[in-house]
Formats: C-alpha cells, sequence, structure tokens
C-alpha cells in the first residue's frame, strides 16, 4: 500500500509539473513579443505557440523513438523508433499507478518544442511563416533529436543509450546542452543565414508583457527543473529551492553589470538577469549547495549581462539575444559544475575547486564543444538548403510594414485616427497603413544597453 501511494503522489507531482512547463509557452510567447516591435507581436507569438504543435505530431510518429529507444547499433548516435511509432503499444495501464511511456512522451514534447521555439530569436520580423512551419519539423528531426538522445537516453537493460551521458559521462541535469546551447546557437546560425532586419533599432514596443511573460517562464522553471526529478522527492525540493536561488540572484548579477556600464538599472535588464541565472542552473541544479546555486545565478546572469554589453559592436542580429541568454548562459551553468560543484549536493559530483577530479573538466568541455559544434553547422546547413529552395526572408515592403499584418492579416493594436474610437469602423486597411506609419524610435534600447 505505501508503495501504491508512493506512486500515485510522483505521479500527482509530475502532471503538476507538466502543467507548469505548458505555460512556459504563452510565457515566452509573451516575453519574446513584448521584446518585438509592435508590428511584429503577433507574428512573433504565432511562431512560438506553433512549435507545440508541429512536435505534438513529430513525437507521437517517430521522435519519441529517436530521442529514447535503444541506440542504433550500439553507438549512442541516434535512437531505433522502430518499437515506439505512434506509440499504440504502450496504451495499456500497466497497473503500477506511477508513470509511464505515455507521460514521459507528453513531457519530452514540451521540453522539445519550447528548445525550438527558442530558436525564433534567430528570425523575428524577417522570416517567412511558411519557411519556419518547414523549419521546425527539420530542425527537430536533425540537430533536436539527435543531441537530446545523446543527452537524456541512459543505458538500459541490453540496450544503450546517448553517447554523451553514457560513454563521456557528461553532468547535464535538465538540459542546458540538449535546451539551451542547442537553441542558443541555432538561433545565432539562423541569424547569420537571414541577416539583419531593417529595422534592427527597433524598440520594445511592450515591456510590461515582456516582464509578465519573464514571470510565467520562471514559474515554468519550477516544473522544468523539478519535474527531472522524477516523483515527489528529495531531489524534487532541492532543485525547486536552487531553482528559485539561481533567478533570484541572476537579478542581481546583471544589475551590477548594468549599473556600472549604463549608470541604470532596468526592469527589462532584471528580468533578463533572472532568466539567465535559471539557464545557468539548469544543468547544474542537483550539483550545488544553497550558496553555490546564488554563485551560479550571479555569475551567469553577469557574463550574460557583458555579453550583450558587446552586441551592438556585432552584426549578427539574434534579435531576442537568445545565443547569448541561452547559449553562453547554458555554457557558464556547465562550467560551473566543473569549478564548485558540491560533493555533498544530491548529484555526487565535486568541483575542481573543492578538490575534484580533474575528469570532469574535459567531460563537460567535451559535452559543450560537441553540441555547440553539431547544433550550428546543422542548423546553418538546413537554413542555407531552406534559403535556396524556398527562401527564408520575406521582402523588404512586408518587413517594413510589419508581418502581423502582412502575413497574418491581425494586428495587435487597435490604431485609431483622429477622431475615431473603438468599432467606429476602422477597416484593416487602415490599422495596416497606420502601423506601417509609425516612426521609427531608436532612443530605448533592449534590456537597458544598446543591443538591438
Amino acid at each position: 500500500m505505501e508503495a501504491v501511494l508512493s506512486a500515485h503522489a510522483d505521479l500527482s507531482w509530475m502532471l503538476a509539473a507538466f502543467v507548469f512547463v505548458l505555460l512556459m509557452f504563452p510565457g515566452l510567447a509573451l516575453y519574446y513579443g513584448g521584446m518585438v516591435g509592435a508590428r511584429n507581436v503577433l507574428n512573433m507569438m504565432t511562431m512560438v505557440l506553433a512549435t507545440l504543435g508541429i512536435t505534438c505530431v513529430l513525437y507521437v510518429l517517430f521522435g519519441y523513438g529517436l530521442v529514447s529507444g535503444p541506440s542504433v547499433k550500439g553507438w549512442g548516435i541516434i535512437g531505433n523508433p522502430a518499437d515506439y511509432i505512434g506509440l499504440g503499444k504502450w496504451m495499456s495501464d500497466d497497473g503500477s499507478g506511477g508513470i509511464q511511456v505515455l507521460y514521459v512522451a507528453a513531457w519530452f514534447i514540451l521540453f522539445a518544442a519550447i528548445t525550438v521555439a527558442i530558436v525564433a530569436s534567430g528570425a523575428a520580423g524577417r522570416m517567412k511563416f511558411t519557411a519556419w512551419l518547414v523549419f521546425v519539423p527539420i530542425w527537430l528531426t536533425l540537430v533536436y533529436f539527435p543531441v537530446a538522445h545523446w543527452v537524456f537516453a541512459a543505458d538500459g537493460d541490453g540496450y544503450s543509450g546517448g553517447f554523451l551521458l553514457n560513454d563521456i559521462k557528461i553532468h547535464d541535469y535538465a538540459g542546458g546542452t540538449a535546451v539551451h546551447m542547442n537553441s542558443g546557437v541555432a538561433a545565432l546560425a539562423l541569424a547569420l543565414v537571414l541577416g539583419a532586419r531593417h529595422r534592427r533599432m527597433e524598440r520594445p514596443h511592450n515591456v510590461p508583457l515582456a516582464l509578465l511573460g519573464g514571470g510565467i517562464l520562471w514559474f515554468g522553471w519550477f516544473g522544468f527543473n523539478g519535474s527531472c526529478a522524477g516523483g515527489a522527492n528529495f531531489l524534487t525540493q532541492f532543485v525547486i529551492l536552487n531553482t528559485l536561488l539561481a533567478g533570484g540572484a541572476g537579478m542581481i548579477g546583471f544589475c551590477i553589470i548594468e549599473r556600472i556600464r549604463e549608470g541604470h538599472v532596468t526592469s527589462l535588464g532584471m528580468m533578463t538577469g533572472a532568466i539567465a541565472g535559471l539557464v545557468g542552473i539548469t544543468p547544474s541544479a542537483n550539483t550545488m549547495s544553497p550558496v553555490g546555486a546564488l554563485g551560479v545565478g550571479i555569475v551567469a546572469s553577469a557574463v550574460v549581462a557583458l555579453c550583450l554589453s558587446f552586441k551592438s559592436t556585432f552584426k549578427v542580429d539574434d534579435t531576442l539575444d537568445a545565443f547569448a541568454v541561452h547559449g553562453i548562459g547554458g555554457i557558464v551553468g556547465t562550467l560551473c559544475i566543473v569549478l564548485f560543484a558540491s560533493g555533498s549536493a544530491p548529484a555526487g559530483v565535486q568541483g575542481i575547486l573543492f578538490g575534484g577530479d580533474f575528469g570532469v573538466l574535459w567531460r563537460e568541455l567535451a559535452g559543450i564543444v560537441i553540441t555547440c559544434t553539431y547544433s550550428f553547422v546543422m542548423t546553418w546547413l538546413i537554413a542555407k538548403a531552406l534559403d535556396k529552395v524556398m527562401g527564408l526572408r520575406v521582402d523588404e515592403e512586408t518587413e517594413m510594414t510589419g508581418l502581423d499584418s502582412t502575413i497574418h492579416a491581425e494586428t495587435a493594436y487597435e490604431i485609431p485616427a483622429a477622431g475615431v474610437g473603438h468599432g467606429s469602423g476602422l477597416t484593416e486597411a487602415m490599422v495596416g497603413r497606420a502601423v506601417a506609419a509609425e516612426p521609427e524610435d531608436v532612443t530605448q534600447p533592449s534590456r537597458g544597453f544598446a543591443t538591438s
């Protein structure tokens, strides 16, 4: 009876955590949507939300097997989907009352979808929506699914899992490689292929919207990290505390750099710092003491802030800074494991500053280099191929008018003409012209730095 109650408790927590992670999609849509111009807010949100629908289809058809199935020929490169196509054989209850394959599939769907949604940062305001809908399934199949297999698929009875986890033995608690480095580097590669926006200095159109989205992301992160503990247990409590601490400390780290370099602290900078801290703790949540979690948050956000402060000197237009926040943040969080992981934490990993084995250094560096190199090269090749076949970028007139009205036939806000109130007959064409006629304002850069 006690075992059954424990299984039900685990499942209850995991189902609640699933809902937390699901909320990260509207959270990311609001966060990204608030940081683009008013002409492209709906397009940006639609790009984020569309990834969930596409990932649901792919994962049920073959994605689960590619990620979690036994490694083909035991090489640790990609899973065999043969036993998992359609998930049909897993539709009966095994009577355990606990977590089964169907839940794990649903959980992995959210992880995959949020990863490719982050990549939209490199395409904001200039990519054809149809091209995005083609890019997403190809990128998931050729980039995310293999990397997730390398990192998440453990060896089982009589079969092999991914090589990074089982052969190189990297430590990545919840996806610093497969989720954050992968998406950040991919956003950079996609931005390079697309080129910079014509309105590169367009300011965030709605900072409160971005702050609301960032807060929802933070809420969802408790489910993201907490669910990786596998149930309602001590590890869940431990990583949830560390997730809170790293996010809070991340605000401080970003604000310190912002205050030193710019002389002021911004609300968007504070939220960016919190997210950078959350990214940093994702791979290291079960390796850090509470004090260590504070250190991860401060260091990750400070490094991200420094990277963003130099963004204006580079010509790459990663519009919403996925490479800096997720790519660099994930790398820093992983290196924090190398430096000051606590042997008394649940993972039992000891950082080299506390007398740990130097083997942890080469293992984590191997994970960083392999993941980032593969993601960048494959994303660049995919984007280049699609650009040749169908063209990735909208024309200049469409971009200048805005993708909301030209692609989606919608506008986020009604822009009334003089003497015209809400519901008084303002046509869609008039709204589109009013939005297109808004003056370009370059006085307020994103995140408090001259970064856009």
